[in-house]
């Protein structure tokens, strides 16, 4: 545990949570109307198939913020920048708005409900429990949604332990998106591992901080 913040930076610059807003941001703002403007403008911003790339885009940044929220703490040992933890919700926020976009692009643009006459929530619920990467990825979004809702000061305030207990699914749903990834790419699968290796390194780090912490005086 360093005693000594690095470069002396002892308090959050001037400026860091508009720069982390806007940093978290505009990836969005660059694949969504890039991907709207392939579908109904005929340009070609993401290749042939707009859909599954701004899908998968979106899915990667989801777990890109993920990872960000979990290497706060290892970052914060490292740097001794302390004032890094107040951001864990902003990401983690940000996180869940990406995972939003993504299942709302494979509902309404990949899977086509309510925009083909032949497609139904039916067809949906069959891709969810017929393709398991499918189900996998919906229930580590259904594992978000708690975190989402109860990432305020009051719920912490109001849940006490059983908050910390309930945010432990943190370590769950990054987990689960690394797997969602890696089965739905099926030959290709360089890039998931490289995202489950770095998840695995974030996950060690802080597990050897815990324990750190639990045998120091």
């Amino acid at each position: 545990m360093l005693t000594r913040p690095y470069f002396g930076i002892a308090k959050q610059p001037r400026g860091f949570a508009a720069l982390l807003f806007v940093a978290a941001l505009l990836p969005a703002l660059v694949i969504v109307p890039a991907m709207l403007s392939d579908l109904f403008l005929g340009s070609s911003w993401l290749g042939s198939d707009a859909t599954k790339a701004g899908e998968h885009l979106l899915g990667k940044w989801t777990l890109r913020l993920l990872f960000a929220t979990l290497a706060i703490t290892p970052l914060r040992t490292l740097t001794g920048w302390n004032w890094l933890a107040k951001h864990r919700r902003t990401l983690g926020l940000f996180a869940f708005s990406y995972v939003c976009l993504h299942l709302l692009t494979w509902t309404f643009l990949d899977v086509q409900v309510l925009v083909s006459e032949y497609v139904g929530w039916a067809d949906v619920w069959k891709d969810l429990t017929k393709r398991p990467f499918i189900t996998i990825g919906m229930l580590g979004f259904v594992l978000l949604v708690p975190l989402a809702l109860t990432s305020t000061r009051a719920s912490i305030a109001r849940m006490g332990k059983r908050w910390r207990a309930l945010h432990r699914l943190t370590y769950v749903v990054p987990i689960l998106g690394v797997i969602h990834y890696l089965m739905a790419v099926k030959k290709d699968i360089e890039e998931p591992l490289l995202y489950g290796a770095i998840l695995a390194t974030i996950l060690v780090c802080r597990g050897l901080i815990a324990r750190q912490r639990a045998v120091a005086p």
